[in-house]
């Protein structure tokens, strides 16, 4: 099966090029590129490795070959003959769902239709036959780049406003972290079920939020929206970045969508002096105060479990 094939049938599954196709205005002429073909052309545009432009989208779109094309409105037949595609075309469809799916007053984090489009496409990419093999998310934050920043001097305004300054590790060997300008991509990645078997580490759930913004409250409310969407949570595993937040933002939302949080300590909350050190991943260990509900279910993680996966985005260490 082509790429192409495969994208289209994520598309059709997930139901939101109908979804965004209705929030659209309609106008005296049909337009020639359909949502679903620019999702398709979205997906495609990434797949290849090419930067996410716009313009890219559109040449992989026009590099399709004329039977693709004409089944999927890239070249369509005008009164003057066969039209290809063109930019500005491309540009007006997307802006139209950009102003459908956004915000009135665009604050760093995706608007709520935004979050539903990304989360049907997500779970319509995982294969039916593993939706259900495991209820366990390797969870995890990593910095993204904006294609925009300010200039070094004289004004803070620059052609992406919603980005903010962030810190990251930058793996060199000194402890200072690196400044950048741009968002905080989290996703959580299916994993084996304790004492079960593997599983395929699909990416079930992602946003991204501007590094003005808390990446652990960001995603926590797209976690915790899992269960009314008839997709229990399991385990959570995450680092030592998520052990660190308060427990509104994070342990408690979670533990009251009913996951079980599997996480590694933060350096902070150290042991008391004489304490047995840890051997095993199954040994209790709250990380919240006493009086919190049920904070003596919290599992410490294990190292053959889970290891801290610093800022990089990828699945635990086994």
């Amino acid at each position: 099966m082509s790429a192409l094939a495969v994208f289209e049938e994520i598309i059709d599954a997930s139901g939101v090029a109908q979804q965004i196709e209705a929030l659209l205005p309609i106008g005296v002429r049909p337009r020639q590129l359909t949502v679903r073909t620019l999702l398709a052309g979205m997906c495609l545009a990434c797949a290849d490795h090419r930067p996410a432009h716009l313009t890219r989208v559109h040449q992989a779109l026009t590099s399709l070959p004329g039977d693709d094309q004409r089944r999927l409105g890239v070249t369509a037949d005008w009164k003057n003959g066969p039209h290809l595609l063109t930019y500005r075309q491309t540009e007006y469809t997307f802006g139209l769902v950009a102003a459908a799916a956004g915000k009135d007053e665009p604050d760093g984090l995706p608007s709520g239709p935004l979050q539903r489009i990304c989360d049907a496409l997500l779970e319509a990419s995982i294969p039916g036959q593993f939706k259900d093999t495991s209820t366990s998310l390797a969870v995890d934050w990593t910095d993204l780049d904006s294609f925009s920043r300010p200039p070094p001097r004289g004004t803070s305004d620059c052609a992406d406003p919603e980005a903010s300054w962030g810190h990251r590790k930058n793996n060199l060997l000194r402890s200072q972290d690196e400044l950048y300008y741009g968002y905080y991509l989290s996703a959580g990645t299916m994993a084996a079920e304790e004492n079960g078997p593997a599983v395929p580490e699909f990416a079930r759930r992602a946003t991204v939020s501007s590094c003005r913004h808390d990446p652990v409250r960001a995603f926590a409310a797209v976690l915790t929206a899992l269960p009314g969407q008839g997709i229990p949570l399991g385990d959570i595993l995450g680092d030592s970045g998520y052990a660190h937040r308060d427990a509104d933002a994070w342990a408690l939302p979670l533990r009251l969508a009913g996951a079980q949080l599997v996480q590694d300590l933060h350096p902070h909350k150290q042991r008391p002096q004489g304490h047995p050190p840890r051997r095993h991943h199954r040994q209790r260990e709250p990380l919240l105060p006493v009086h919190t509900p049920h904070a003596d279910r919290t599992r410490a993680a294990g190292p053959h479990r889970h290891q801290p996966a610093g800022r990089g985005l990828g699945p635990p260490n086994r």
